[in-house]
């Protein structure tokens, strides 16, 4: 027989060898540490200049960064900081390095979501924010799956629950109900309705007292933050649940929204969420917060019947929220929810694998233009840097053949450039902000 505490000495186990795993794949201090780029990717890959024009520009330009030599002495390596310097500095053909970003508009928002496990959120989520980080934007995470695979593969891993989208949530009944309370609320008759109260054992937590920074960390990426989740967070779904029974009119699936909509217009340029495996209060507020619905699937057959699930359960439950209309204070998203743009992007795939090829042509007959034209192929180094909690832009191409590297990069490279495609152009129809 096993009780919940073989299960705790259980987990007490797996956290040892957490530990160990994690002295492994990370840096002798036990935190990642972004490497340095070559100069040949900051030419060729990350800026797109010819090679010989960047190294004219750097010798007529001693103050420009010059990176750092290695022992062979040929190749210069750079540190994205300094990537970022060169990109802000530097004009070819008198055109700028930096990246397009429409003007008086807050940051985008972009859901990565699925109802099934395994179809590649966490894999695209990480990707995407690390191309565009090395693209020039400042990016914020925001991971609402308690598996947290997102965090830890973004060097967090001892995170305390009420600093994830649950202490968001919490905080935001807190001050929701403050606000209800706080109009003035009568029948036709003058009487005044009952004020609505929470137990202390959700005001006593201080959380209306955080300050909007306290939810979000830094990564080792210098132009990435994350609003991080952990275990502990997964009560949120029976949480949430208690805290809709003490005040009903709660927008609970607005919580993040409001909480985004009071950060600073031009803090970030890309928000990505990377959601759980199911249509719950956590994936509701990430839905309702993106401009952006990204749906990445695996080629076979289930993956596709469970993306017809999805999408078919996602649909009633945004028509679900609708009853909500005018309960939501005035702000960035409106119901009914719409999204600006929708896409449908499949993962693990193998070019000269028939069924995926026959899946692939199935999905483009349903959804059409919404099937992404790139999808991400399936190599040994993306298994790779799945194994050890890295993005393919982590891992130098040295600790393999350049070859396979490249090719693993460039898949990523065209799903995200088309990606970035899509989220300029949905950019371009959001409201000005700034």
């Amino acid at each position: 027989m096993f009780t919940y505490r073989d299960l705790e000495a259980l987990q007490a186990k797996s956290l040892k060898m957490q530990g160990a795993i994690r002295n492994q794949t990370f840096s002798p201090e036990s935190r990642k540490v972004l490497r340095r780029f070559s100069s040949w990717e900051v030419g060729e890959l990350i800026l797109k200049v010819n090679q010989s024009t960047l190294r004219g520009r750097l010798a007529a330009d001693p103050t420009l960064p010059q990176g750092l030599v290695e022992d062979d002495g040929r190749q210069r390596w750079y540190s994205l900081d300094e990537i970022n310097e060169l990109r802000r500095r530097i004009k070819v053909n008198r055109q700028s390095l930096l990246p397009p970003r429409p003007q008086n508009k807050r940051a985008i928002r972009a859901a990565i979501a699925n109802f099934k496990g395994g179809a590649g959120k966490s894999t695209v989520a990480l990707h995407f924010a690390h191309a565009a980080a090395l693209d020039g934007y400042r990016v914020l995470c925001v991971d609402f799956d308690p598996q947290a695979t997102l965090s830890h593969s973004m060097g967090l891993s001892d995170v305390a629950e009420e600093y994830t989208v649950w202490g968001i949530m919490a905080r935001d009944l807190i001050m929701e109900t403050e606000r209800m309370n706080s109009v003035a609320r009568g029948a036709e008759s003058g009487t005044a309705l009952p004020q609505r109260k929470l137990p202390a054992s959700i005001t006593g937590m201080g959380l209306e007292n955080l300050r909007m920074t306290d939810f979000i960390k830094p990564t080792n990426w210098p132009t990435i933050d994350i609003l991080p989740s952990c275990a502990n967070a997964a009560f949120v779904e029976f949480a949430s649940a208690q805290y809709r029974h003490l005040n009903p009119e709660w927008s609970f699936f607005a919580a993040v929204s409001r909480y985004l909509d009071q950060l600073a217009p031009d803090l970030y340029d890309f928000i990505i969420f990377d959601c759980p495996p199911a249509i719950g209060y956590q994936s509701m507020n990430a839905v309702f917060a993106a401009d952006v619905l990204y749906i990445p699937s695996g080629p076979g057959y289930w993956e596709y019947d469970s993306t017809t699930s999805f999408i078919g359960q996602l649909s009633e439950a945004l028509e679900d929220l609708d009853r909500f209309s005018g309960n939501v204070p005035a702000g960035t998203m409106n119901l009914p929810k719409a999204f600006v743009d929708l896409r449908f992007l499949l993962t693990r795939f193998e070019t000269s694998n028939e069924l995926h090829g026959a899946m692939q042509q199935a999905f483009v007959k349903v959804f059409g233009d919404r099937v992404a034209e790139h999808p991400i192929e399936l190599t040994r180094a993306v298994e790779q840097s799945g194994r050890f909690l890295s993005s393919i832009y982590e891992i130098d191409y040295r600790d393999m053949t350049r070859e396979t590297w490249r090719r693993a990069r460039a898949s990523f490279d065209r799903a995200y450039d088309e990606f970035k495609t899509n989220m300029v152009a949905a950019w371009d129809q959001l409201e000005d902000k700034a």
